[in-house]
């Protein structure tokens, strides 16, 4: 039984740092299984946060020094992480961290330099996984729910609250996913504005109040509307999302109360309008499952319809890093690892750009 030995590295929307899973992959029979052995998390100092998030600002030619550097940055890294744990490795599988997502332009952006990053962990490396679906006239997202149906098949719908909200739940023979909307990215946002990283278990916005127009601004957005499949990023977030919380005068509380309220409304809007039996299991994962009013709030909204399930919090906060690394397995088996049916692609794909370290 062969087994793959691989580190998957996630650095997502938002902002908060790198997430290091190196995890085990073996088959029985035809059924995918998994190991999360040992795992790190790398809080980005001030300055890189900066940097990542105003790369989409920066002219090419310090866009590109950024995009090596932060490649060479990623595989020091990965290096401490193998020394520090003794690790056996076949490959890196990396994310890297999205700067740029503009899919009904044909273009998606994750920087960290594949061939820097092999260059400086020493191993191969695996990366770049959403530019090929793009190609095939996909959305390039989400990339997940190829992890959800072969890792996590027995739930009914896997939900992701990171910076962004996304799902994923089969119809019948195909697997479907996309962005609900968001999620972290906006807490986070406002949060910020107060020194915090966070509002830890939600403490904050449970003693807030609703802001009944700020509430009405926010789900009057025209992306809700659309039909999947679809996906968004930061760029949305920025034309979108942060001209209403600027706009709106109450108290951090009452403003991340009612972001909680608009978060856990298109979730819930979503998965009761797609759920096919009276009681449907809900895998919830990221750093939205640890915020407890915000996993309170969803519950209630919900009702009997969805049994919430939260694992593990290792799976919690590195399932996004546990499957790049499966989606790396399946690449360098050459398997298709993104799904037409999530993406709009054209056919399903097995994305990735290989680099060999020199």
């Amino acid at each position: 039984m062969q087994t793959y030995k691989v580190i998957g590295l996630m650095s997502g929307t938002s902002l908060d740092g790198l997430d290091l899973a190196y995890c085990h992959f073996y088959q029985e029979n035809t059924n995918w299984k998994f190991t999360i052995v040992t795992t790190k998390s790398i809080d980005y100092t001030p300055d890189l946060k900066e940097q990542l998030k105003n790369a989409i600002l920066l002219p090419v030619p310090e866009f590109t020094e950024l995009h090596n550097w932060y490649g060479t940055w990623l595989g020091k890294q990965v290096k401490e992480f193998v020394n520090e744990y003794n690790l056996d490795v076949d490959f890196i599988a990396s994310h890297g961290h999205t700067t740029h997502h503009k899919p009904e332009k044909g273009f998606t952006l994750q920087i960290g330099s594949g061939q820097h990053l092999a260059n400086s962990s020493g191993i191969k490396t695996i990366c770049d996984f959403r530019t090929n679906d793009v190609a095939l006239g996909g959305q390039g997202a989400p990339l997940v729910p190829i992890g959800d149906m072969y890792l996590f098949s027995k739930y009914d719908f896997c939900l992701n609250l990171g910076g962004i909200s996304n799902v994923s739940f089969q119809q019948k023979d195909k697997r479907i996913a996309y962005d609900i909307g968001i999620a972290n990215m906006a807490l986070n946002y406002v949060t910020q504005k107060i020194d915090l990283g966070y509002d830890k278990n939600g403490d904050l916005a449970k003693s807030g109040a609703i802001n009944t127009t700020l509430l009405s601004n926010l789900s009057n957005i025209a992306y809700y509307q659309l039909p999947y499949p679809k996906s968004t990023g930061y760029e949305w977030f920025k034309k979108e999302i942060v001209p209403i919380i600027e706009s709106t005068d109450d108290t951090i509380e009452n403003i991340l109360h009612s972001i909680v309220l608009h978060i856990c409304d298109t979730i819930s809007n979503d998965l009761l309008t797609e759920a096919r039996k009276p009681r449907n299991t809900l895998l919830v994962t990221g750093g939205g499952a640890l915020n407890g009013f915000l996993m309170h709030t969803l519950k209630e909204k919900l009702g009997s319809s969805f049994i919430l399930e939260t694992p593990s919090k290792t799976v919690i906060e590195f399932k996004e890093a546990l499957i790049f690394a499966f989606m790396g397995t399946l690449r360098h088996l050459e398997k298709p690892n993104a799904l037409a049916t999530v993406t709009g692609a054209k056919k399903d794909s097995s994305c990735g750009v290989i680099y060999i370290p020199q």
